[in-house]
């Protein structure tokens, strides 16, 4: 398939609102990712890495009817289409919730407001845990430029009309698993990416199989599968399984941010993850959707300072 051929089309009626922007903004990885981004209607675009080859799935919602309006193109465009319902919530069970939300008068009113969120399912695991390994234990400015470098570098023009140009502009498909193993060091280095989350990757890459197996059996097995690769905790399998298994019950411990805000969000004062555990023990079954909606509804401590500087990872040269 290439850029001029029509692409595949189909139109989904939900049960619910949907609201592309607060649905899926979890997926885009910086202001400048170049796997995604969002058009001027509202429309969101995204080229991915699915079990059928490099895909690029564009959404739209028709205003007058909230009927959904997905387009796909390349190899992975049926498996896209196929995919639109449970990547926008759609298997997301809530019910139940409104009764745990009444707990605490600020998670009622955040499930008030955006009730019509449910907890997306992309079912693209190496997608989802590629830039989370990427992501550990550094600053979302460097994660997301050695992200951007790194696909723009080793992976391939999106399908269809969005992708990349001559001059690289446009939409990019990131690297299957195959492509992430072959990487060379030198490559992570320039990107800022270390050698233990490249390592990480690579060594995962090596095991892609038997992680994506974990899509078909229990979050708990996902989990443990990830968690069996060295480098990888409890911080990078929530942020797969927030995104690719669609998990309402897998919260951020481990990250710099969100035990603070959850804390500041319900008690008006930062917490650690110990703090955030026990504020979020009421909600069990629902402690991501939680933090998420909090995060939805603005809630965050107040941050000063100033911003670390990026770091670098290349070899210092001698003078």
């Amino acid at each position: 398939m290439t850029e001029t051929d029509e692409p595949l089309l189909r139109r989904w009626r939900p049960r619910r609102e949907i609201r592309l922007r607060a649905q899926l903004h979890v997926f885009r990885r910086g202001a400048g990712d170049p796997t995604s981004r969002w058009g001027a209607d509202g429309s969101f675009t995204r080229a991915s890495q699915t079990p059928e080859g490099a895909g690029t799935l564009h959404l739209w919602v028709d205003p007058s009817d909230g009927v959904v309006e997905a387009r796909g193109w390349g190899p992975g465009a049926e498996w896209l289409l196929d995919s639109v319902p449970s990547l926008l919530g759609d298997g997301d069970d809530a019910s139940g919730f409104t009764a745990l939300a009444a707990h605490h008068p600020v998670v009622a009113e955040a499930w008030r407001r955006f009730s019509f969120w449910r907890v997306p399912r992309s079912g693209l695991l190496f997608d989802a845990f590629a830039p989370a390994v990427i992501e550990q234990k550094v600053t979302g400015q460097e994660a997301f430029a050695g992200y951007r470098a790194l696909v723009r570098r080793f992976g391939a023009p999106a399908p269809g009309p969005f992708g990349a140009d001559a001059e690289g502009l446009g939409l990019y498909a990131p690297p299957p698993a195959r492509g992430w193993a072959a990487i060379p060091s030198w490559a992570w280095l320039q990107a800022s990416v270390d050698g233990a989350r490249s390592r990480t990757i690579v060594r995962a890459a090596g095991h892609a199989g038997r992680l994506e197996e974990g899509l078909s059996l229990s979050v708990a097995e996902a989990h443990r599968r990830m968690r069996a690769l060295p480098g990888v905790g409890v911080w990078t399998c929530a942020e797969v399984a927030q995104r690719a298994l669609g998990d309402p019950d897998s919260p951020s411990f481990g990250d710099y941010h969100v035990a603070k805000d959850v804390g500041w969000a319900l008690t008006g004062t930062p917490v650690d993850d110990a703090g955030m555990a026990e504020l979020l023990e009421p909600f069990a079954g629902h402690r991501y959707r939680v933090q998420h909606l909090l995060g939805l509804a603005g809630l965050h401590r107040p941050r000063h300072g100033a911003r670390m500087p990026p770091r670098r990872h290349l070899p210092t040269r001698a003078r």
